[in-house]
């Protein structure tokens, strides 16, 4: 399969200024992807986008990954309808630090180039900056993108110069890159397109080249028609300290049956004919979850390597089946009475109040197999709390 037939049987086709797909397959190209070091850990939504790039690594591309160490320290306003609080140097480089790990993790020993913008970023001079780079900005353009005129259009909170001169500076990497590494492709998520076609037009502007940008949807939960990426307890980290291996595990195997096939195809390496097989077992009996239990394996094993996967993959077994695992999430609380729904959400079984509630009010939740329907509940050391089929958490 052709790298332009594998992105688009997979699903990771949105937008590109490429006037035919198959150029991919006719052209090595050098591509960059970057990411911006707000966290010391990629979630579960960003994961989707970097699986694509190692599909190019796969077919032959040139990868540069860079890890933004001057733009972390701006903060991208895409996505978010209020300013971000600035980070230090310390949080950055911390940050940067623990992302570039999880790349070399997801990309398996793949040879790519990691690069930090803040290398460049931080010597360039102000006056040069406007006069070289920001001339070729026009106002107009700016203030049509879709964040920018969220925030300063009616109900918006504002935008910051800072924030607002992000897309310069996403644009002047493209062309630093492009100049010094031979980049002429920029991969990126649907969020991020008028960010990326900043750096093409700056680029035809300074230098006359023709370079590309190529976007892959955001994953979204069919379920609820949400940014993938979430559960109930909150945000679900690549990082085991965040969220650990075997609820990074139980988060995949409580895939929807709607969405668990796209998944597949975005979180896991499976070729098409093990996908198709996987597919069809899972139609012939959806109860038995033949599909979750596959995407669980697969991506906990791309994270956090084929040993932990297999030691997951025992416990939540173990679990199901009413016996007990070393890896089972634990909650320490004081013996004793608890109302129930405050104990939901310190477990991370709720991510609020009203969610525990609701889940106790529609009868999901369990303590030692017996369904709790009062508001208040006696746990002792090593009882088992459940919501669902599939979540569990140990009392200590």
């Amino acid at each position: 399969m052709t790298l332009s037939q594998e992105l688009t049987w997979r699903g990771f086709v949105n937008q590109t200024t490429l006037r035919d797909l198959t150029e991919l397959d006719s052209k090595k190209f050098t591509l960059y992807f970057g990411v911006d070091p707000s966290s010391d850990s990629m979630q579960v939504g960003n994961l989707a986008a970097a699986l694509m790039v190692r599909h190019f690594l796969d077919h032959g591309h040139k990868v540069v990954l860079l890890v933004g160490g001057g733009t972390g320290m701006i903060g991208d306003p895409g996505g978010k309808d209020e300013e971000r609080n600035l980070l230090t140097l310390d949080q950055v480089a911390k940050n940067k630090a623990g992302i570039a790990a999880q790349y070399k993790q997801v990309f398996n020993g793949q040879d790519f180039t990691l690069v930090d913008n803040y290398d460049w970023l931080s010597r360039i001079n102000l006056l040069e900056f406007l006069r070289d780079i920001g001339k070729h900005f026009g106002m107009t353009t700016l203030l049509q993108r879709d964040f920018i005129a969220a925030r300063i259009g009616e109900g918006g909170k504002g935008i910051s110069y800072t924030e607002f001169s992000y897309t310069l500076l996403q644009g002047y990497d493209y062309l630093h890159l492009h100049e010094n590494y031979g980049v002429d492709l920029q991969v990126c998520g649907a969020d991020q397109w008028g960010n990326t076609l900043s750096g093409v037009d700056l680029i035809r502007k300074k230098t006359g080249h023709e370079v590309h940008a190529y976007s892959c949807p955001l994953v979204v939960n069919k379920a609820t028609g949400k940014k993938f990426g979430k559960s109930e307890g909150g945000a679900v980290w690549l990082d085991p300290n965040k969220t650990s291996v075997f609820q990074f595990y139980q988060f995949w195997l409580n895939s929807d049956d709607e969405s668990v096939v796209e998944y597949l195809k975005y979180y896991t390496l499976l070729g098409k004919d093990e996908i198709d097989e996987v597919v069809n077992r899972f139609k012939q009996n959806p109860a038995g979850r033949h599909a979750q239990r596959v995407l669980a394996y697969e991506v906990t094993k791309i994270v956090h390597g084929q040993a932990q996967a297999k030691a997951a993959q025992e416990a939540a077994e173990a679990l199901f089946n009413g016996g007990d695992s070393e890896l089972t999430p634990t909650v320490s609380v004081g013996r004793g009475k608890h109302m129930t729904v405050e104990l939901l959400v310190k477990a991370g079984l709720a991510s609020s109040n009203s969610e525990a509630r609701r889940l106790l009010d529609q009868g999901g939740v369990k303590l030692n197999q017996q369904k709790v329907t009062t508001d208040e509940v006696k746990v002792s050391k090593g009882d088992l709390l459940q919501v669902g089929k599939r979540k569990f958490v140990r009392i200590q």
